[in-house]
């Protein structure tokens, strides 16, 4: 997913694409560890950067929210 469209996501929409992510992502780790080769090598490892892209968001987020005190 590119960075534009995760930008424009709210951050409850984060969080779902985030569990979302991280259960395709089990899935697919699960399939390398069985043995059997995954049908697109490369979508794990972008699978993996999309979660940490969403992860930075939503604490960009939460850091730019100010506080009482």
């Amino acid at each position: 997913m590119k960075t534009r469209d995760l930008k424009a996501l709210s951050t409850e929409e984060l969080n779902k694409k985030l569990s979302e992510l991280k259960f395709e992502l089990i899935k697919a780790n699960s399939q390398v560890a069985s043995g059997s080769a995954p049908k697109n090598p490369g979508m794990i490892r972008q699978m993996r950067r999309t979660v940490a892209r969403i992860l930075t968001f939503i604490h960009q987020r939460k850091e730019a929210v100010p506080k009482d005190g």
